[in-house]
């Protein structure tokens, strides 16, 4: 199993990691992207382990999202042999406007 992050989920995840620093400082913001990488390599092992993600049960494709210390959330799908991540926020922020951002191409 092979892992594609798309251009906009890299854009957000680099966004919350700059608030982490901005916020928490550099040691938090290097856990967390520690625990980005670890769940990152548990899902090329098992590439089913996020739950079905309801707000994109209108789409062709099947999502799953993982929530990362619990303040993040990862969205990713699975084609063929390859993981997309295509989505990465902020919990707290609104849900449904975030999924509006994830295309359905990758």
């Amino acid at each position: 199993m092979k892992v594609e992050w798309t251009d906009y989920a890299e854009m957000c995840r680099d966004q919350v990691s700059d608030y982490i620093f901005d916020s928490f400082g550099a040691k938090r913001m290097e856990k967390f992207m520690q625990e980005v990488d670890h769940i990152v390599s548990m899902l090329v092992r098992s590439p089913n382990i996020g739950s079905i993600d309801p707000l994109f049960a209108d789409r062709s494709s099947t999502y799953r999202s993982i929530i990362i210390n619990g303040l993040s959330k990862m969205v990713y799908r699975i084609v063929d042999d390859i993981v997309y991540i295509v989505g990465f926020w902020d919990t707290r922020r609104e849900p449904t406007a975030q999924a509006e951002q994830v295309k359905e191409k990758t």
